[in-house]
């Protein structure tokens, strides 16, 4: 099974996504939602929405699991996003940058 690459509060790790996450928090969500597959404008939106906000970011945060094979639910999720929200979106941010650098970097091995 395979693992985040940064904690839960790996936040400072990147200080420019820290801050733009902290007052922007819906474009940090609705760029983690593009990268899965979903709109970027649609779950956005929906994220700042109270227990509906819940509810998206935790069905993005399960598809990003899904797709590294980290092993997780989607109640996990919820109240991950309910509890700690923004160290959720850093951590699925980051690991999302990650996930684009490795395939970056084998399309390039491939060349």
């Amino acid at each position: 099974m395979g693992e985040w690459s940064n904690g839960l509060f790996g936040c400072f790790n990147d200080c420019g996504l820290c801050i733009i996450t902290y007052f922007a928090p819906c474009y940090t969500a609705g760029k983690i939602a593009e990268k899965t597959g979903d709109s970027c404008c649609t779950y956005g939106c929906l994220s700042i929405l109270g227990p509906i906000g819940i509810y998206t970011r935790a069905k993005t945060r399960g598809k990003l699991r899904e797709s590294k094979g980290i092993e997780g639910g989607f109640c996990n999720d919820c109240i991950m996003h309910w509890i700690c929200a923004i160290c959720s979106l850093i951590q699925e941010a980051q690991e999302v940058d990650a996930l684009d650098r490795a395939g970056q970097q084998q399309s390039m091995a491939r060349q």
